[in-house]
């Protein structure tokens, strides 16, 4: 229960960076001494690198929880096949 109150802070404590990072972009771009499409590109630039690090991360974590499945079922099947040497040995 302890820790997931402390993941909550940590993730909170991360949304609150990203959100301090997206406002201090948006006004930086927004006061450049440059055009509208040239802010507009940059703005696209932004959605596109948050785009592609959010699917990064994603395929990371699926991966992740595929390999931890696999562990556990060759897990699963070794000791069932421990079990079954030691059974038929007696």
């Amino acid at each position: 229960m302890s820790n997931d109150k402390s993941n909550g802070v940590y993730v909170m404590f991360n949304g609150l960076g990203v959100v301090t990072s997206y406002v201090m972009m948006a006004m930086s771009i927004w006061l450049a001494p440059v055009d509208l499409s040239t802010k507009g590109y940059w703005g696209m630039g932004i959605f596109m690198l948050t785009l592609s690090l959010v699917n990064l991360v994603k395929y990371r974590l699926d991966e992740r929880i595929s390999q931890d499945k696999l562990n556990q079922l060759e897990t699963a099947k070794n000791e069932k096949i421990i079990q079954d040497f030691i059974v038929d040995d007696d």
